[in-house]
C-alpha cells in the first residue's frame, strides 16, 4: 500500500513526464476534495483570499493535443472559487505546473514535504477564475454532506451576525470551517496550547457518540442495535466536516470503542489505539509521516500510560478517613471532595496530554506552552459546552427555530469566553516560549524513555533506581547539540527579493543581532518565522542600516511581535516614513518602552562588529550611500557587510583608514549602481560574495556582467534570488557555506 502511494506505477503518472521545470499546462480531472478557502488579513487593513483544492488529473494538454495523465495535483487560486465548483466536479484548469517549492530557510514549513506525505508531487498555480472551466456546468449536484454543511452554517448563525469572529469560530469548531482561523485569530490559541479544540477530533466525536448513545438508551434501544445507528451518524458528521484527518482518526477509534461496548467487551484504551492505528495505516501508510497523526496518537498514548498514575495519586491525595462511613460526611464535605476530584482529574488529563505531545509540538511548531497545563483545564470544558450548544442548535434547527437560536446564543457566549481567556492567558509571564526544534532522533528518544519508564518494566518495583539515570541521559541527549554549537557563529542571509535581512546567531544570546528586517510582507512571511524557529523570544539588538523600505519597512510590525532591547541606527535621518516614524517613537521616553536607541558612526562597535561607515561628519544625498557598513574578524575569517552601499558611500569607505580586506562579503544592489566597484573590490579581495538581489525586475537582479566581474576577481558568487537562504558557519577559523537543499 505504501508503494501504491509513493511510486509511479501508472505509465501516465505525472512524474513520468519529467516536469522538473515549471511549464504552462491545462489539466482536466475531478476535484478530489472540497475547496478550502484561506483568508489572510494584512496589517494595512486589506484582506486577501486563497482557495486550495486537490485535483485528480485524468488528462493533460501542454500545446494542442490532450494526453492521458494520472496523479493528484494541489491547485491554488488567489480568490474565492464559486459554489458551482465542489468535490466531484469535472473541471479544466490552466496554469503553471511545477514541483512544490521547499522552505526558503531552515526551520520553516516545508510545503513540498507536506504534499509528498499526501502523495502529491505537483502543484498548479492559477491567476484568476478565467483559468477555470467546468467540463459539465449543469452536472453533478453537491453531495449530501456538503449541502448539510451549508445548511448547518446558516443554522448556527441564526440570530447572530455572520461577520462576528465568535460566529466564524463556532463554524470552525463545530463544522471544521478553517477559513475563520486566520493567523491573527489562531495565534492566542496556538500560544496557549488550545488550538486542538478547533480540530474535529476526540472531543467532538466523543460528545456526539455519548449524546447519541444516551438518547438511544433512554429510548430503550438495545446495545447491539445502537452501534448500527451511532456509527453511521458519526461518519456522516465526518463527511459533513470535509473529512478532516483528525476527524477520521477519532471516528475510527470511536467505532472500535462503540463496537466493543455493543458487544459488552471490556474497554482498553491502548488496545483501541493500536487497532485504530493499524486500520488507518493499512489504508494510508503515508499518514504516519503527518504531524496531526503523530500528535493525536501520542496524546492518546500519554493518556493511556500516565492517567492510571495520576488517578492513583489523586485518590491518595483525596483519601478520607477509611473508618468514617461516607453517609456521615456533610453535604459541604461531599461537594468539596467531588469538586477536588473533578479539578485534579482535569489537571491530570492536561498534564498527561502535554507530556505526550510537547516534543512533537516543539519539533513542528517551535513552541513550548507551559500555560496549556492550566488553560486546558478551563478551555476544554468551555469547548465542550460550546460543542454541546452547537449540537443542540443543529438538532432543533429544522423544527424549532426559536430553541436553535437560543442554543446559538449559548454557543456564542462560551466561544466569547474562550477567545477572551486565550488572549489573556497568552499574555501571562512564561505562558509560551519559542524554541529551536529538536531533531527527530531526540523526539524518538524521549518517547522511548517515556514508554520504557511509565509503560514498561522500569516502573516495576525493584527497577525504579534506573529512572533517574534514564532521565539524566535524556537531558544530556537533548542538551548535547546546544553544547556542540557553543563556539559557533552563524550569519544567515535571508532572501528578501531585493531587500535585506541578516540574522547573526553568535555564542550567547546577548551578542545576537538582526541587521535590517525587510518590508512588512517579508517580516510576516520570513523574518519572524526564522527568528521563532531559532528560539528567539527577545531580540537583543536590531541594526537598521538605512531608510530603504525594502530593508526596514516592516520594523513596526517586527517591534509589535517581538520585544527589542536595543535599536542601532546611523547618524542620519531618512525620508522613509516607516523608518522616521519608528525612530521618532524610540526617541520619546513615553513611547520607547524598554527599547533603547543608539546612534553609531564609523569607528564604533556593535556586539563585536566594527562600524566602518559612514564616517562622522559626512552626509550624502542618497540613502544607499549613508548605509551602515559592519565588519568582524572571526579567528582569521573576516566578514564584511556592505548593505546597499552606493558609489559615493564606497568612496568614503575607501578614504577611511584601516584594512578593508575580507574573505566574505555580503552586499545588496544600490539603486542604478553596482556593489563592490572596481577600486573597492581591489581593496577587499573577497573569496566569497553573497548578493542579496531579486529575481525581478531586472534592475534589482544581479546580472551576468556583475557576476562575471566578481568571478574574474577570484570570488565565488552566490545570489539569494537563486540560492535562497545562505548560511555562513564560522567556527575555529573556518567558514562553511550552507545552502538550502535543492539549491
Amino acid at each position: 500500500n505504501l508503494s501504491r502511494h509513493d511510486e509511479a506505477h501508472s505509465p501516465h503518472d505525472l512524474r513520468r513526464f519529467g516536469f522538473d521545470e515549471p511549464v504552462l499546462a491545462t489539466l482536466r480531472g475531478r476535484l478530489a476534495t472540497e475547496p478550502a478557502l484561506r483568508r489572510n488579513e494584512r496589517r494595512a487593513g486589506t484582506t486577501t483570499w486563497r482557495t486550495r483544492v486537490i485535483l485528480e488529473v485524468r488528462h493533460l494538454r501542454r500545446r494542442h493535443d490532450w494526453e492521458p495523465a494520472a496523479g493528484r495535483v494541489a491547485v491554488s487560486l488567489p480568490e474565492i472559487l464559486p459554489a458551482g465548483f465542489h468535490q466531484g466536479s469535472e473541471v479544466e484548469v490552466y496554469g503553471i505546473l511545477r514541483r512544490p517549492a521547499g522552505p526558503v530557510a531552515e526551520g520553516l514549513f516545508d510545503w513540498a514535504r507536506f504534499l509528498r506525505n499526501k502523495g502529491i508531487w505537483y502543484e498548479l498555480v492559477t491567476r484568476d477564475l478565467r483559468d477555470w472551466r467546468p467540463v459539465d456546468p449543469g452536472g453533478l449536484r453537491p453531495s449530501l454532506p456538503r449541502r448539510y454543511a451549508t445548511w448547518a452554517r446558516r443554522c448556527l448563525s441564526r440570530g447572530l451576525p455572520e461577520e462576528e469572529e465568535e460566529v466564524q469560530l463556532i463554524w470552525a469548531m463545530a463544522l471544521g470551517w478553517r477559513t475563520a482561523l486566520t493567523d491573527e485569530v489562531a495565534e492566542p490559541f496556538m500560544r496557549t496550547g488550545t488550538m486542538h479544540l478547533f480540530a474535529i477530533s476526540g472531543l467532538h466525536i466523543g460528545l456526539i457518540s455519548g449524546m447519541l448513545v444516551a438518547v438511544l438508551r433512554v429510548l430503550q434501544v438495545p446495545r447491539g442495535a445502537c452501534v448500527f445507528l451511532v456509527v453511521p451518524a458519526l461518519w456522516f458528521y465526518v463527511a459533513a466536516t470535509r473529512g478532516q484527518p483528525s476527524a477520521v482518526r477519532a471516528s475510527i477509534m470511536m467505532t472500535v470503542v462503540v463496537g466493543g461496548w455493543s458487544l459488552r467487551r471490556p474497554g482498553d484504551l491502548l488496545n483501541s489505539l493500536c487497532a485504530a492505528g493499524f486500520l488507518i495505516l493499512l489504508w494510508d501508510p503515508l499518514q504516519l509521516f503527518q504531524a496531526s497523526f503523530q500528535l493525536s496518537f501520542f496524546v492518546v498514548l500519554g493518556l493511556a500510560l500516565l492517567m492510571p498514575f495520576f488517578e492513583g495519586l489523586r485518590e491518595r491525595l483525596l483519601q478520607v478517613d477509611p473508618l468514617l462511613p461516607p453517609e456521615l460526611l456533610t453535604r459541604w464535605q461531599r461537594m468539596q471532595h467531588d469538586g477536588a476530584r473533578l479539578v485534579l482529574g482535569s489537571l491530570g488529563v492536561s498534564i498527561a496530554a502535554w507530556l505526550g505531545s510537547f516534543p512533537l509540538i516543539m519539533h513542528y511548531f517551535n513552541l513550548v506552552t507551559p500555560v496549556s497545563l492550566l488553560a486546558n483545564v478551563v478551555m476544554v470544558p468551555l469547548g465542550g459546552l460550546a460543542v454541546m450548544s452547537c449540537l443542540g442548535s443543529l438538532a432543533t434547527g429544522a423544527w424549532f427555530p426559536g430553541a436553535s437560536e437560543l442554543f446559538n446564543h449559548a454557543a456564542w457566549f462560551w466561544m466569547h469566553l474562550m477567545t477572551g481567556l486565550s488572549q489573556r492567558a497568552a499574555t501571562w509571564p512564561g505562558a509560551f516560549h519559542y524554541v529551536m526544534a529538536p531533531a527527530a532522533w531526540q523526539v524518538g528518544l524521549y518517547y522511548a524513555v517515556l514508554v520504557g519508564c511509565v509503560g514498561g518494566r522500569l516502573w516495576q518495583s525493584g527497577r525504579r533506581q534506573w529512572l533517574v539515570p534514564c532521565g539524566l541521559g535524556l537531558l544530556f541527549a537533548w542538551g548535547a547539540p546546544a553544547w556542540a554549537r557553543r563556539g559557533r557563529t552563524e550569519v544567515v542571509v535571508l532572501p528578501m527579493n531585493g531587500g535585506g535581512a541578516i540574522w547573526v546567531d553568535a555564542p550567547g544570546r546577548r551578542n545576537d543581532l538582526l541587521i535590517d528586517c525587510g518590508d512588512e510582507y517579508q517580516v510576516e512571511r520570513l523574518t519572524l518565522p526564522v527568528l521563532r524557529s531559532r528560539g528567539v523570544n527577545v531580540l537583543p539588538r536590531l541594526v537598521l542600516t538605512h531608510g530603504d523600505v525594502r530593508h526596514v519597512g516592516g520594523v513596526g510590525l517586527l517591534a509589535e511581535a517581538l520585544p527589542i532591547r536595543e535599536v542601532v541606527v546611523g547618524p542620519h535621518d531618512f525620508r522613509s516614513p516607516s523608518y522616521r516614524e519608528f525612530v521618532a517613537r524610540l526617541r520619546e521616553p513615553e513611547t520607547a518602552g524598554d527599547t533603547a536607541l543608539r546612534e553609531v558612526v564609523g569607528g564604533d562597535a556593535v556586539a563585536g562588529w566594527e562600524v566602518r561607515s559612514p564616517p562622522a561628519g559626512t552626509r550624502f544625498a542618497r540613502a544607499d550611500d549613508n548605509a551602515l557598513v559592519l565588519t568582524r574578524d572571526f579567528v582569521g575569517t573576516r566578514v564584511l557587510l556592505l548593505s546597499d552601499l552606493g558609489s559615493k558611500g564606497q568612496g568614503a569607505l575607501l578614504a577611511a583608514e584601516g584594512d578593508l580586506g575580507a574573505e566574505v562579503v555580503v552586499a545588496g544592489l544600490p539603486v542604478d549602481e553596482e556593489p563592490l566597484m572596481p577600486r573597492l573590490l581591489d581593496r577587499v579581495v573577497p573569496r566569497r560574495v553573497v548578493l542579496t538581489d531579486a529575481a525581478w525586475p531586472a534592475a534589482q537582479h544581479a546580472g551576468a556582467a556583475l557576476r562575471g566581474r566578481l568571478v574574474a576577481a577570484g570570488a565565488t558568487v552566490l545570489a539569494t534570488s537563486e540560492a535562497g537562504t545562505v548560511t555562513l558557519i564560522l567556527e575555529d577559523g573556518d567558514c562553511e557555506v550552507r545552502l538550502m537543499p535543492g539549491r
